[in-house]
């Protein structure tokens, strides 16, 4: 029964990651949105307010630069959706990922690590990562805003590349997506609260705010706006091995980060009143584009699936075997212990994401599956931790090109 315990508390996991996740994103959108259509009044020297309808009502929202003159009797906090966001995801990272570590993170081929290395390596990165961010947005770069998102970027995608020479292509990514989000509930935890509490000090106390406590939260805040699309697309990535089986996919990552922001820049731009900024989105168009060109897999199994290799010559080198017996002892032997009725390979109670390769039939129905998944990114094995050789993908990829 532990593998079912076990089935069902990542679906808890991922179930508060995803509602947790969507408030906190739902509320930063909100308010970055909010900000754009704000108005001077004359009763707020700095702020202004805004009118909105919802749900059959109207909605007078009024904002404050620094802080009132007085405090309210309440005042409501937006906090916890950032804190649980984090820790449902930091959870379900050492769930599936470092309590796996050998199915999904370790990948021999890259570097050979102990669990307990892969782990160490996983979360020092996390915590250091955020002190290398803070200590950016702390330093005289953080007046020169070209300069501090340029080198931010770099940043990234260095992290990126460092992952994937230290991970399996999955776990690099989820990683890479993990450190981003770290920055961000970082920003709110560590600084945008902080700040926060100080302005509500000094009006308690009778002393005018610091403006610069304000102006500081903005900054991070806005940097979380910008993180949050290529966020959620590294969160994605783990599903969808052509993100991550590439040699260049921190080339990815540089593109999908350009492609979020500029996208909300579209419309931050848009709800300020400052037009349609439509270049942005062939901007993104452009960066999607060469993200499915980089995904183009480089390996003879790969290629073949393509149908981009000669199929007389890798057939030789395969044994001259894609006969329908060739192909069900590569799947028997490398694939059907996961994907069986009855799974016997450890810790797997149900065969992932219900894809049988148990009986003839059935691999011929998963056909299309097993070709992306085996031959044409090479994502499964996972890690190749059955063994699963060159010469196999390559009957694998010619059976699966045939109709």
């Amino acid at each position: 029964m532990f593998p079912v315990y076990w089935e069902w508390l990542s679906l808890a996991l991922r179930w508060t990651h995803i509602i947790t996740g969507i408030a906190w994103v739902g509320a930063s959108f909100y308010f970055v949105h909010l900000d754009a259509h704000l108005r001077a009044v004359p009763d707020i020297a700095k702020g202004g307010e805004a009118w909105e309808v919802h749900g059959g009502g109207f909605y007078q929202v009024r904002k404050y630069l620094v802080a009132p003159e007085r405090m309210p009797d309440e005042l409501m906090w937006h906090k916890w959706q950032a804190y649980m966001t984090w820790v449902s995801g930091f959870c379900l990272l050492g769930l599936v990922y470092y309590a796996n570590a050998d199915l999904f993170l370790i990948n021999p081929a890259v570097r050979a690590l102990a669990p307990w290395q892969a782990t160490l390596i996983g979360v020092a990165s996390l915590a250091l990562g955020w002190v290398v961010y803070d200590q950016l947005m702390k330093s005289p770069l953080a007046k020169h805003e070209a300069a501090l998102v340029t080198i931010g970027f770099l940043y990234v995608v260095g992290m990126a590349y460092f992952y994937q020479h230290m991970f399996s292509g999955r776990g690099a990514l989820i990683h890479t997506g993990a450190l981003m989000a770290t920055m961000m509930a970082g920003n709110v935890a560590m600084n945008i609260m902080p700040n926060q509490r100080k302005v509500i000090a000094d009006l308690i106390a009778g002393k005018a705010p610091n403006p610069e406590f304000g102006q500081q939260a903005k900054l991070r805040s806005t940097h979380n706006n910008y993180l949050t699309l290529p966020v959620l697309f590294m969160m994605l990535s783990s599903h969808f091995p052509l993100t991550y089986s590439s040699p260049y996919s921190f080339v990815i990552v540089a593109l999908m980060l350009v492609a979020g922001a500029v996208i909300r820049v579209f419309y931050n731009v848009r709800h300020s009143g400052g037009g349609d900024l439509w270049w942005t989105w062939f901007v993104a168009g452009v960066c999607f584009w060469l993200a499915i060109w980089i995904s183009a897999p480089a390996t003879a199994g790969g290629r073949a699936a393509l149908g981009l290799a000669d199929p007389a010559a890798s057939n030789d080198f395969a044994g001259g075997a894609s006969a329908p017996s060739a192909v069900a002892e590569i799947v028997s032997a490398r694939c059907s212990m996961c994907h069986a009725a009855t799974p016997v390979w450890d810790g797997i109670a149900i065969a992932p994401k219900g894809v049988l390769l148990d009986t003839p039939e059935a691999v011929e129905r998963a056909k299309d599956r097993v070709r992306l998944y085996a031959a044409l990114t090479q994502a499964m094995p996972p890690n190749n931790i059955t063994g699963i050789t060159p010469q196999e993908r390559l009957v694998l990829a010619h059976w699966g090109a045939t109709p």
